[in-house]
């Protein structure tokens, strides 16, 4: 197990160093004066100079890199030219709500997702599971932008039970508090849960179906066991492989893919924040934000391998 993990992780760190090379390299190293672009046009020249010389672009490209390095392992990220404060204060700060939006509609996907495929599949070909692949299948086909307008139409015009946008931070004494916060995200949750979710659920039926065949499925029945305490106790961890990757892939997709939807309900967490950095043209903050959301996709990978073996410890003896 430690060999694995210890490959795994030494496969984490190269990852990370080439993510690290190819986000400097398209952001840095770009055609053109970068202070002039995050300036304009009308800047002088004695300004342009000035904000090269703050950045740092008047070094050389090399030395530059390893400076920036040394800022991430540190977590000194620099100073936004927009914001003209720390930028790991920025991303603190939105961070507060992307992270838990994720993880609340991860929470819901997983468990909408687990009980609909494990549904379909114990009912194959049957009415309810031709009930469940038409509703992922139209889950799949509305996107989260408009079905979150939908809620809103619903759960907070129609009927005002959730705030329509906005968070009012998770402090009391900044006005809101733990229930309100909840409150604020639970609309974007189940908009962006719903997509995933759906296709989620058409993984996990594929799995257990390819599972319930298993001669070990028979077996148990035949002692005597019940087919739920089959489905749940032996025929859904044996499916969970193919399932977890597609799960580390929608968590990834679902902590960099709240953009739209952060806009949509007036959030102000990292995907607000990622647009206006772009409007902005604060190159140092885009160049983190990126190396951010690629260290968060490449993390989430490498957890997802460690579950493999907890999962299925024949992967351990593969990986040696």
């Amino acid at each position: 197990m430690a060999l694995f993990l210890l490959k795994r992780f030494a496969s984490l760190l190269i990852t990370l160093a080439v993510a690290s090379v190819v986000v400097f390299a398209v952001l840095a190293l770009l055609p053109g004066n970068v202070a002039q672009v995050m300036l304009g046009e009308s800047a002088t020249p004695e300004a342009v100079a000035a904000l090269e010389a703050r950045l740092g672009l008047d070094r050389p490209a090399p030395a530059r890199y390893l400076d920036w390095l040394r800022g991430l392992v540190t977590l000194d990220f620099g100073i936004s030219h927009a914001y003209d404060s720390p930028i790991v204060e920025l991303v603190a700060e939105r961070l507060a709500v992307t992270l838990p939006l994720a993880l609340l509609a991860m929470a819901l996907t997983v468990v909408l997702a687990l009980a609909a495929g494990l549904y379909a599949a114990s009912r194959h070909n049957r009415a309810g599971d031709l009930g469940v692949m038409a509703l992922s299948q139209l889950g799949i086909a509305v996107p989260s932008f408009w079905f979150g307008i939908l809620l809103v139409m619903l759960f907070a015009v129609k009927l005002p039970w959730f705030p329509s946008g906005g968070f009012p931070g998770w402090s009391e004494d900044e006005g809101g508090g733990l229930w309100e916060g909840l409150r604020a995200l639970a609309l974007p949750a189940v908009a962006l849960a719903v997509v995933q979710a759906a296709i989620l659920a058409r993984f996990t039926r594929s799995a257990v179906l390819d599972v319930l065949r298993e001669d070990f499925v028979r077996t148990a029945r035949a002692k005597g066991l019940s087919r739920r305490a089959v489905l749940w106790g032996h025929v859904l961890r044996n499916a969970m492989v193919p399932v977890l990757t597609v799960m580390g892939l929608q968590f990834a997709n679902l902590v960099t893919g709240t953009v739209v939807i952060e806009n949509v309900f007036s959030l102000p967490g990292l995907g607000r924040l990622i647009f206006q950095a772009i409007g902005n043209r604060d190159l140092p903050l885009v160049q983190a934000l990126v190396m951010l959301i690629a260290a968060t996709v490449i993390t989430i990978n490498f957890v997802v391998d460690v579950l493999y073996a907890v999962i299925d410890p024949r992967l351990k003896m593969v990986g040696r």
